[in-house]
């Protein structure tokens, strides 16, 4: 793997998400050779996403979510609720 600027992008929050996110990341690094996307969110349907376009796979990296904080949650609430992955 090459040097390349890491992007973490939440592949499940805001509107359309995550098309619209996968999307984004998919034309970032068909742009740039030197860009490294990691979704983070539902592993499967980032990766039912994906399967609609052509990548360089080592340019996309998946972190699977278990739990998501929707539009309407408290923050403060849903962070003491869910657990979080620590990487």
């Amino acid at each position: 793997m090459g040097d390349y600027t890491v992007v973490a992008l939440d592949a499940m929050g805001g509107d359309n998400a995550p098309k619209e996110m996968v999307k984004g990341a998919v034309d970032a690094v068909n742009l740039n050779k030197e860009v490294k996307v990691i979704l983070v969110g539902k592993e499967d349907v980032i990766k039912s996403e994906l399967q609609s376009y052509s990548y360089p796979a080592d340019q996309i990296e998946i972190k699977n979510a278990t739990e998501v904080i929707e539009t309407a949650e408290h923050p403060v609430m849903a962070i003491k609720r869910k657990r979080i992955p620590l990487w």
